[in-house]
């Protein structure tokens, strides 16, 4: 073995979901939003001065920073911007998780949490949802280094309360607790209220998904003053320039319409109450989802069965061959249309 070799870093990567490059096909497994962005997007782009290419863009995100301050009610001092909420989530780690003592996240979640932890080599423990997939607050109450918990939760779709958050919240004043909310605007109720109340609490959002923008790369952080300035401290000595000139104009033009914004998410919410009942007509069985996504388990057909078979017909859904999770489907919401054929491709598989 090459002597540089054995001073290499290993570990085992996040696996994204599949991006196919074909066409004419119904992608249902990113979790993206089937609409578009707010048409201000748009115009902001097709207005983009390419002279700006050449140079450095705002390393503070100014424009960017005060529309999400305005949006939420907050100081300026209390957002924090990155390019897509796995950066924010990132720097949360890299900030806040630095002790001796393990971290805390379940251990069905998102699975880039375990994948940052390993990275930065940081002490762990999952902690095991319950049977029916909810997060116990009651493990969330012993010394910690941090806890991280995605509300609602993914791959399950279950949406934890806010007050059993603001239990552990309010129990662990000496570790960070970071609330991952990038499916928030799906139904769920946020924590950022809280945010006023407890100096060791941030909360994570995305453009990735509610505001139709997974491309352009936008996530952002609300915490008191004193959390955000570490996390940017940190990101000042990784790398400043981390935002676009195009994604922080882009961001800000989607952070002002309101009413796009919240038409889009109703249309997804719509599809998503419609078409579990279909599912559920067809064997199916889930949780309440208050995502943009569906969680489901057939009484009868293997979910490994059923994600081969869909994807045959080009129709991508995601599948996590994972210990209790390896009998069910994520379904991202499409559209009414996309998710017709899906159902037309469900009963022929089925029959």
């Amino acid at each position: 073995m090459n002597n540089w070799k054995k001073n290499v870093r290993k570990v085992v990567p996040y696996t994204p979901g599949e991006q196919p490059q074909c066409r004419n096909i119904i992608k249902l497994n990113t979790n993206e939003n089937p609409y578009p962005p707010s048409p201000k997007v748009f115009e902001v782009i097709k207005k983009f001065d390419s002279d700006m290419l050449k140079k450095y863009s705002d390393p503070s995100a100014g424009m960017l920073v005060d529309s999400l301050a305005e949006f939420h009610g907050v100081g300026r001092d209390m957002v924090f911007v990155g390019v897509g909420s796995d950066d924010v989530l990132g720097m949360a780690f890299m900030t806040f998780f630095c002790s001796e003592k393990p971290i805390f996240f379940p251990d069905i979640t998102y699975s880039f949490y375990d994948v940052w932890a390993e990275l930065f080599k940081i002490p762990y423990e999952v902690k095991a949802l319950d049977e029916d997939f909810k997060i116990r607050k009651e493990d969330y109450l012993f010394d910690n280094g941090g806890i991280v918990i995605a509300n609602p939760n993914a791959p399950t779709s279950i949406e934890m309360k806010a007050s059993d958050i603001e239990e552990i919240v309010a129990a662990n004043p000496d570790s960070v607790v970071v609330i991952d909310e990038a499916y928030t605007d799906f139904g769920s109720e946020t924590v950022l209220p809280l945010v006023e109340r407890y100096d060791n609490l941030l909360v994570v959002r995305t453009f990735s998904k509610s505001r139709s923008m997974a491309g352009m790369r936008i996530g952002y952080a609300v915490g008191q003053p004193e959390i955000i300035k570490a996390m940017n401290d940190v990101k000042n000595s990784y790398n400043s320039y981390t935002m676009s000139h195009l994604a922080i104009l882009s961001g800000a033009a989607s952070v002002k319409d309101k009413q796009y914004f919240q038409e889009t998410l109703e249309r997804v919410i719509r599809t998503r109450e419609k078409y579990a009942g279909k599912l559920k007509e067809l064997g199916f069985s889930m949780p309440d989802s208050s995502t943009n996504f569906l969680f489901a388990t057939h009484e009868s057909v293997p979910a490994e069965e059923i994600f081969n078979r869909l994807r045959d017909k080009n129709i991508y859904i995601r599948y996590f061959k994972k210990p209790r999770i390896d009998n069910y489907i994520r379904i991202s919401v499409g559209t009414d249309e996309e998710m017709e054929r899906l159902v037309e491709a469900l009963k022929e598989i089925l029959s």
